[in-house]
């Protein structure tokens, strides 16, 4: 996987294993440390100098139902960065006004909002389609909106794991408007908003934290735990509990937001929330990808932190790739912590995080 020249700086200073839980916190906290930005990328992506009037104009034209003045401030915003697209459709939108390619689609996607394009998805489905073919966001919208609404019931994740790819494979093989309507209609019952393969490795990581003894010791029960004894065992890790981050710096807002709680897990459990991707990458350092049953390398000990380093970092991005979400960016503060995390030898992963977590943000409560 290619890294930016800033991302290797940033990868190499990690592997290095010369940085101590509090020197880490202060990296992190003194402002040298280069977060990726939204404009940054969408820049990459269309570096020409009418980015902001063609985006605005493109948003005015495609809903005549706006008003003007908030179109352009949130545009604005996007552009400086005092926020980002948090909608999908608006993602999807300024890759239609943009020209983007359905790569930079999903790369966009996965950025904003934890998940590339969703090939389950009906609406996914048919905007990748026409941005495939060169389509406008006007006719995805409205080809979108002459289909029948995707039943309100969701697939058995267990059962059907390997679903999306299939759907996907599927889709790609259309060619027509005719064909894409009929392949839609065809697989209208396989449809659904959330993401089966992260599914099923939250369940995975979670069973082993409810159920930490294996069944043939007969001592099982007396060892399970509720899902607010694991929120309390493993997801504290010192973060402050208020929903307040006011007075907080950006990297410390980027760590906190969406830290899970047990109405989250209680929510994903039964399928009636979809699997965040900063939930996935804590279940993987609190278990120290303990569903793994083969033999890792990481658990000798003559191995570097380099070593680890390198071994995770293809580890956890095979499963965030398989999930239908971006990446490890170290150049994201809570991609940079997981990755500092698991280069740990005489901790565990998750006691590293926790050192710097409460360093981050000592003086909090």
């Amino acid at each position: 996987m290619e890294l930016t020249l800033i991302s290797e700086q940033e990868y190499e200073r990690i592997g290095a294993g010369d940085m101590s839980p509090e020197m880490a916190a202060q990296y992190l906290q003194e402002g040298s440390f280069r977060l990726r930005s939204f404009s940054e990328v969408l820049r990459s992506f269309y570096p020409e100098g009418d980015l902001q009037p063609r985006l605005i104009t493109s948003f005015l034209d495609d809903n005549g139902d706006a008003n003007p003045e908030t179109v352009s401030r949130t545009v604005r915003n996007w552009l400086s960065d005092r926020s980002k697209p948090a909608k999908r459709e608006d993602v999807f939108h300024i890759a239609f006004a943009l020209g983007l390619s359905e790569e930079q689609a999903n790369r966009l996607l996965g950025l904003c909002t934890d998940y590339s394009i969703h090939y389950r998805d009906g609406r996914d489905v048919v905007y990748a389609w026409f941005l495939r073919h060169g389509g406008s966001y006007c006719e995805a919208r409205r080809f979108f909106d002459s289909l029948p609404p995707v039943p309100d019931v969701e697939t058995d994740a267990r059962r059907h794991m390997h679903l999306t790819h299939d759907l996907q494979n599927a889709f790609l093989q259309i060619h027509s408007e005719e064909e894409l309507r009929s392949c839609y209609l065809a697989n209208l019952e396989h449809f659904g908003a959330l993401h089966l393969r992260a599914y099923t490795y939250f369940c995975r990581y979670l069973d082993k934290l409810l159920h930490p003894v294996p069944a043939w010791t007969g001592m099982e029960e007396e060892a399970n735990y509720s899902v607010e004894a694991v929120m309390d065992l493993y997801f504290s890790m010192h973060m402050p509990s208020s929903r307040s981050r006011a007075g907080y710096t950006v990297v410390q807002r980027l760590i906190k937001q969406n830290w899970p709680n047990a109405t989250a897990l209680k929510n994903i459990r039964s399928h009636k929330a979809d699997v965040p991707r900063k939930l996935l990458l804590l279940l993987y350092v609190i278990t120290e990808n303990a569903v793994d049953i083969e033999c890792r390398e990481t658990d000798e000990d003559y191995m570097s932190a380099r070593d680890r380093l390198d071994d995770h970092w293809w580890a956890i991005n095979a499963i965030l790739t398989d999930c239908g979400m971006p990446p490890l960016d170290p150049r994201n503060a809570t991609d940079w912590l997981v990755l500092y995390a698991v280069t740990a030898a005489e901790e565990s992963m998750s006691e590293r995080m926790e050192q710097v977590i409460e360093l981050l943000f000592s003086g909090d409560s």
